[in-house]
């Protein structure tokens, strides 16, 4: 069975603390924007790396595709759309 946007959000909050949350998909493809402290002085590709660790398996076994804006709170605040 395929995962839901909103399960696939409460993977990521279950293993990292977010600010905010939002995940949007069909299923096999999302598109989420993550907000967290623990993004701060990381580049784009260890924020990325960390939602992975995050996600687990799941990545390789439900999982096909995830786009993601990794934002600090900060940088969230400054500019919530991107």
């Amino acid at each position: 069975m395929l995962p839901t946007p909103e399960q696939i959000r409460q993977y990521i909050a279950d293993n990292l603390p977010c600010e905010h949350i939002e995940v949007q998909g069909d299923g096999a493809h999302f598109e989420a924007l993550i907000v967290s402290a623990e993004f701060e002085g990381k580049r784009r590709i260890a924020r990325h790396q960390r939602v992975y660790a995050a996600l687990g398996d799941r990545m390789k076994e439900e999982i096909h595709a995830l786009s993601m804006r990794t934002l600090t709170p900060d940088e969230y605040k400054a500019n919530p759309n991107g």
